[in-house]
């Protein structure tokens, strides 16, 4: 399957940011642990010919199109491209990237959550209830460690899909929805993204049923955040992934909905108030896309930055307060 064209959000905030610390003159190591297209990863490489990227997807179509990039603009002395989803990239970088570590760790790391334009528009991924497609959703297709979307809706009972829909979707109709679902897969199974896209359709009020946005879109997303884990598993990576900065090295993360920016915010705050890595967050509120850019990339609207960068020393959130007093 060809992986279609990317746009990559916030893409220069995000070189700008993880790359102003970086040493003239000496090699730095970078990591975009959401390859996609690989825009993030190639702009890494074009503004610096000493700067080195460790990039980390589990598609297979991003990772096929990535390797034929790579060898186009030979760039394989420079990026290394790992098949793997990033909770798991800790590990793999003590392991298999010792060079970076000797350098002190890496300058900046990259998450950019969600999902690419490839997948909302390629039918066959069943990301999108434009097309008529399988409901699968997984960001690896050919892994059989996560449900399709198409398991989750057949076999989930009504109370558990209630639950996705309201947490993950915030859908208003979350009830109705799940028990129409339920009624209908009795007389036949829900398989495709137009099944599934009809049914949700036909749960809204009539009034509201040809608003600006889609009545599927919140259940849409909410299935895609239960079939991959997503909230799950960037909380479990956040913090493991702040010890392999480098001292002045920065984490930036860009989210797409609420529950991951409310994820990102809290871990975060955590870090910088805990007593083990010194840590600040640049980011008192998130950056967001420019007019221009959402003109662009209308995708794009939804996205929020958040940056920290790991210390020598904890910083005084008191500017007037004394490091010694004697009475």
């Amino acid at each position: 399957m060809s992986y279609t064209k990317h746009y990559s959000v916030l893409k220069k905030e995000c070189i700008d940011t993880l790359t102003e610390n970086a040493p003239k003159g000496e090699i730095a190591y970078f990591a975009d642990l959401t390859f996609g297209g690989g825009g993030h990863s190639f702009e890494f490489l074009y503004r610096d010919p000493l700067f080195q990227v460790r990039s980390t997807d589990q598609d297979p179509d991003a990772l096929k199109n990535g390797e034929a990039r790579i060898l186009n603009e030979k760039m394989s002395g420079r990026i290394k491209l790992f098949n793997t989803n990033f909770v798991r990239f800790p590990g793999i970088a003590i392991e298999s990237c010792p060079e970076v570590f000797e350098k002190g760790g890496f300058q900046g790391i990259l998450l950019d959550l969600g999902v690419s334009s490839h997948h909302f528009d390629e039918a066959g991924r069943g990301f999108s209830f434009r097309f008529d497609g399988p409901l699968d959703m997984r960001m690896n297709y050919t892994s059989d460690a996560f449900l399709t979307a198409e398991e989750i809706v057949n076999e989930y009972r009504e109370e558990k899909l209630f639950k996705i829909f309201t947490e993950y979707g915030e859908e208003k109709y979350a009830k109705r929805i799940a028990a129409k679902i339920v009624e209908e897969r009795k007389a036949k199974r829900i398989s495709t993204t137009k099944d599934l896209e009809n049914i949700i359709f036909h749960c809204y009020p009539k009034e509201q049923r040809h608003g600006k946005t889609n009545p599927s879109t919140r259940v849409f997303q909410a299935l895609r955040l239960e079939v991959n884990r997503e909230l799950e598993v960037l909380t479990d990576t956040i913090t493991h992934l702040i010890p392999l900065l480098k001292i002045g090295g920065r984490l930036a993360i860009i989210s797409f909905h609420s529950l991951e920016d409310r994820i990102v915010k809290n871990l975060f705050k955590d870090a910088s108030e805990s007593t083990e890595l010194p840590v600040h967050i640049l980011t008192k509120k998130p950056i967001v896309p420019s007019e221009e850019e959402i003109f662009d990339n209308s995708r794009s609207r939804s996205a929020k930055l958040r940056v920290l960068e790991r210390t020598e020393f904890k910083k005084d959130k008191n500017k007037y307060k004394k490091e010694f007093r004697q009475e």
